[in-house]
């Protein structure tokens, strides 16, 4: 469930790290890196804002002792902001975009800046291959460069708040309308004029990066930020649970004990594993005819072999209103030891060495083979058996629902890769781009199939995806959850972001791809309450969650429910107390589609 690992690009130009040592803007008087109070803003409207940007050393003063707030910004200094104020942005985006313009030749100053701020889609050029890198930037080009964000509402009714909607160019309609819901425009001295056409000044850029950053926002005085705040009338509250370091599932009482404590505390989903370690968590004769057992046989799993607790999450969930998402964790994953694999090692998938085993911490595990008929069909029937048998609202996949890029090379994909290919064989190098693409398709196929097949049989059954960043689960899991949200194969997306610092989840929340998504779709984000031996404050988990809100997220699911509390390294007490106060009222989940 957690992120494994991280795919980091970043640009070999030699002079980024020059650019970013220099500063943010170029003058005739050097910007100062230790100044962060200056003559010239003392008293100012976005004083605060301009002084805890310069700590975080995103933006600099001049060695004269002034910030100059009313200079204006050119587009190739206002690159080199970006790729300061966003470098999780930045390392995570790969390359692929044209970057030829033909005024900014790599002897240029910002050469690096605006390489880097281009591919990660801050900036495009112009029609005529221009970049024009000393344009004063205006307003309205500076927020429509920041990280996508699109209009939830109708886009004519939201700018309307502006006097002058009318000078907006067309194209920026929409990121304009998604900036002021998010509430990123500043408009200093009237909130009401946006004057998109202006150059913006050096304190507005400030002010929007205020506002667009994790833990600046309050530093802009409220009276100048446009739009409303708004009122959540729904929100995806969740959480994972699982049968690992967890009692929960292992005897009815807990079980109800543990979902009365959900509702309790205003949570609103419940996302239970119905699939890991190579067995199903509820009677399945699925699994019975597969492996010979219609559970979990373990000693680790007494209690389940008696009962259906599946059923019983069902049962109690809707009697308290919660919704019931199964989460089949192990997608296509299965221990090397189970039954599993060694009833069906022609199931197995293999690297290009031959070997199967992939290690995942200290537990050995394979991978069933996506692309083999047979595999498919037994995971259909697994994700069909609980559609057809139980009253669930949805049913959750994650990251695992893909495959290592590394695996592949075994007789039956080989052979099938050569027949689609004019007898070629796959390239030796895993990460071949081509070679991935054939392999995403194939498992967009399956997800396809999976869809049809769900709704054919219930149509409300929710499909939801708990993925890695995108940039990772293509590359790495070779699974291409942007394209199956937009070929609607989607009906909810929760983005795992497990990371401690705060900038670095808000990046994660920025990608294009997952503005994409939460335009289409409800988009919460996963966020991580702590492991067995790893605590995390509730500090953390609160600046996350309200992070989430104030980018009007569809919500949040945590993992996982022992840590909420149990295992959390503060008192239970002081933990339920302040998720109470984090979810002081009850509230349903986003519908889907809307009604």
């Amino acid at each position: 469930m957690l992120n494994r690992y991280r795919w980091q690009f970043r640009s070999l130009c030699l002079f980024v790290s020059l650019l970013t040592f220099v500063g943010v803007f170029l003058s005739k008087a050097p910007p100062s890196l230790s100044q962060t109070r200056f003559a010239d803003i003392q008293g100012h409207w976005a004083q605060p804002c301009i002084e805890a940007l310069t700590k975080q050393k995103i933006i600099n003063g001049y060695s004269d002792g002034t910030f100059r707030p009313n200079n204006p910004v050119t587009r190739a200094e206002y690159a080199v902001l970006l790729v300061n104020a966003f470098p999780g942005v930045v390392n995570a985006t790969l390359p692929g975009r044209d970057l030829q313009f033909r005024d900014v030749p790599q002897s240029y100053w910002a050469f690096g800046a605006i390489y880097q701020a281009v591919t990660a889609y801050f900036f495009s050029g112009y029609p005529d291959k221009t970049f024009r890198p000393n344009q004063k930037i205006p307003r309205v080009q500076a927020l429509v460069a920041l990280p996508a964000y699109r209009s939830q509402k109708p886009v004519a009714e939201t700018l309307a708040t502006f006097t002058d909607s009318q000078a907006i160019p067309a194209y920026a309609k929409d990121a304009i309308a998604g900036a002021v819901e998010q509430r990123i425009v500043v408009n200093y001295p009237n909130v009401k004029q946006f004057n998109p056409n202006q150059p913006a000044t050096r304190a507005e850029i400030a002010a929007f990066l205020c506002r667009a950053l994790p833990g600046t926002a309050n530093l802009v005085p409220e009276q100048y930020v446009a739009g409303q705040p708004k009122t959540a009338l729904s929100e995806i509250r969740g959480v994972w649970l699982t049968n690992i370091d967890s009692d929960v599932m292992f005897s009815r009482d807990r079980l109800t004990k543990t979902v009365q404590e959900l509702a309790d505390a205003n949570l609103n989903t419940l996302y239970p594993a119905v699939w890991n370690w190579g067995y199903t968590l509820y009677p399945s004769q699925t699994a019975k005819q597969a492996i010979g057992v219609a559970y979990d046989p373990r000693p680790e799993a007494v209690g389940l072999t008696d009962r259906d607790m599946l059923k019983e999450f069902v049962e109690q969930g809707h009697q308290r209103k919660l919704s019931v998402i199964p989460w089949f964790e192990f997608g296509f994953m299965a221990p090397a030891d189970s039954e599993l694999a060694r009833l069906h090692p022609d199931w197995l998938t293999q690297r290009s060495d031959k070997t199967q085993v992939w290690q995942e911490g200290k537990y050995s595990r394979v991978w069933l083979n996506p692309f083999k008929p047979e595999v498919q069909t037994f995971i259909s029937n697994l994700i069909l058996e609980l559609v057809n048998n139980y009253d669930i609202d949805g049913i959750q996949f994650d990251d695992h629902f893909g495959l290592p890029f590394e695996f592949g090379y075994d007789d039956f994909t080989v052979a099938l890769y050569q027949k689609e290919n004019a007898g070629k064989s796959p390239p030796a190098n895993a990460q071949d781009p081509a070679w991935t693409k054939w392999r995403a398709n194939k498992i967009t196929a399956f997800m396809t199939q999976v869809f049809e097949s769900i709704k054919a049989r219930k149509n409300h059954v929710l499909i939801s995806l708990s993925p890695n960043n995108y940039n990772f689960s293509y590359t790495h899991s070779l699974q291409d959850w942007r394209d199956w949200e937009q070929k609607g194969l989607l009906e909810e997306l929760i983005l795992q972001v497990y990371g401690d610092s705060l900038a670095g989840f808000a990046d994660e929340l920025m990608r294009p791809e997952v503005q994409a998504a939460r335009s289409h779709i409800p988009t919460g984000v996963g966020i991580l309450t702590g492991l067995k031996d790893r605590p995390i404050a509730f500090k953390q988990i609160q600046d996350q969650v309200q992070l989430v809100r104030d980018r009007q997220f569809a919500g949040v699911s945590f993992f996982f429910y022992e840590t909420m509390w149990n295992l959390s390294g503060e008192t239970v007490s002081d933990r339920r107390s302040a998720f109470a106060k984090l979810f002081s009222t009850p509230l349903y989940r986003p519908k889907f589609p809307p009604d």
